[in-house]
């Protein structure tokens, strides 16, 4: 049953001697009520249809600096808007009260007395009358200063860290640039290519990769893998290429260039910070009928000889240690030739640890596998392939993998 004035008025919070509403309690509530509407915590409007402010209480008043006899009767709330306000006023707010009566959670900016701009939230509700006929729109008015503020602030936190990885990014791949060679030499009558595979794009690896003339017909070349990453991990990368540039200079022979390599990073990085890595070490000498290869390895995985005949197989190299782990590491070296049809791969081991399906490993076996399906092939054919099953693996590839190349094309020797 629906509950009449004389029921809630009788009982309750009235005289209990007393059958009626208690006179004092009532003008109590009234004064209370405007006072709250006067002096609320959030701004009341009350608008004609045509936007005609009807009424305003005291804390918009205070807000925006008006009298209300300058506002009341004489100005319009799309007045108080600015530009983009009164034009999206008109083209979303008012149509949307028209059809649905009410808006809510709008972002506009009210125009103050003195020029000052205010953020605001507005909610907007439209009465009607008894027969159903818009009579004048209710508008509640909540201060966003201190939310805009706070957006503010984190929009300028977000481009501070925007620019900050910017930079990141920049300084990365300007490093990291400078750790490989930006060409690749041409060697008469062989292929080369090359490819890097950064795991991460704001942060420098330690895979490196160099391919460059010796003395007479001979060529050096060589792929490692330093340990750790970052700036620490790039500076060995650094001193790893360029020594291993000046001790092939100095001795022809793989071995001793690897044993160089031990020795000043040994020597460099024994302390509480030891540095290492794993690095393959080669020479071509190519001749008329294809290419001699000698090569040594200090603890990196064996490169893939893809042959003419449609074979694939690995180099094992046994003996090699890591470079830089220990004083007098041994290292060992193989010799072989790159006939016509004839491919070698090197490669990091980001290419043999990426994760297959989230969680299996994308092991040496499988990579022959897939190698053996390319062959005979070429330099830039392999790394080509390699490159599209690195993409692949996609967010599986966690370590950088850097790939390195060489083939003698079918039917050609050296000229």
């Amino acid at each position: 049953m629906r509950q009449t004035d004389d029921d809630r008025g009788g009982g309750g919070c009235g005289d209990p001697d007393d059958s009626g509403a208690n006179p004092a309690f009532s003008a109590l509530l009234e004064d209370s009520a405007e006072d709250l509407y006067e002096n609320a915590p959030c701004g009341y409007l009350s608008t004609l249809m045509d936007s005609t402010i009807a009424k305003i209480n005291g804390t918009l008043l205070d807000w925006l600096g008006y009298r209300r006899d300058e506002l009341v009767g004489r100005r319009r709330f799309t007045d108080l808007l600015s530009v983009g306000g009164r034009i999206y006023h008109e083209t979303h707010i008012a149509p949307t009260l028209s059809m649905h009566g009410e808006i809510g959670g709008l972002a506009l900016e009210l125009k103050a007395a003195n020029g000052t701009r205010l953020p605001v939230l507005v909610t907007s509700v439209v009465k009607t009358g008894a027969d159903g006929t818009a009579q004048l729109i209710r508008t509640t008015i909540f201060d966003a200063r201190d939310r805009r503020a706070y957006e503010q602030e984190l929009l300028r936190a977000r481009q501070d860290a925007d620019r900050e990885r910017d930079r990141v990014l920049k300084l990365a791949t300007t490093l990291r640039r400078t750790l490989l060679p930006p060409t690749l030499p041409t060697i008469p009558g062989m292929e080369v290519a090359a490819y890097y595979h950064p795991a991460s794009i704001d942060e420098v690896g330690g895979d490196f990769y160099d391919l460059f003339p010796l003395a007479g017909d001979t060529w050096g070349f060589f792929l490692g893998d330093v340990s750790g990453k970052g700036a620490p991990a790039a500076a060995v990368t650094s001193l790893a290429r360029y020594t291993l540039r000046a001790a092939a200079a100095s001795d022809p022979d793989p071995v001793a260039a690897l044993a160089i390599l031990n020795t000043v990073l040994n020597h460099e990085y024994h302390g509480i910070d030891p540095r290492f890595c794993t690095v393959i070490y080669g020479q071509l000498t190519p001749d008329a009928k294809g290419c001699n290869v000698i090569l040594a390895s200090g603890g990196h995985p064996p490169a893939a000889l893809l042959t003419a005949t449609g074979s694939s197989r690995f180099l094992d190299i046994p003996g090699g240690q890591l470079v830089g782990a220990l004083p007098n590491a041994h290292f060992a070296s193989i010799e072989f030739r790159l006939d016509p049809g004839d491919t070698l791969l090197l490669y990091t081991d980001g290419l043999t640890e990426a994760r297959t399906n989230g969680s299996v490993r994308h092991s040496e076996d499988e990579l022959l596998t897939f190698l053996g399906a390319l062959a005979p092939t070429t330099a830039p054919g392999v790394v080509s392939a390699v490159t599209d099953l690195l993409v692949q693996f996609g967010e599986g590839v966690d370590d950088d993998t850097a790939l390195l190349a060489l083939s003698i094309p079918p039917g050609r020797g050296h000229s």
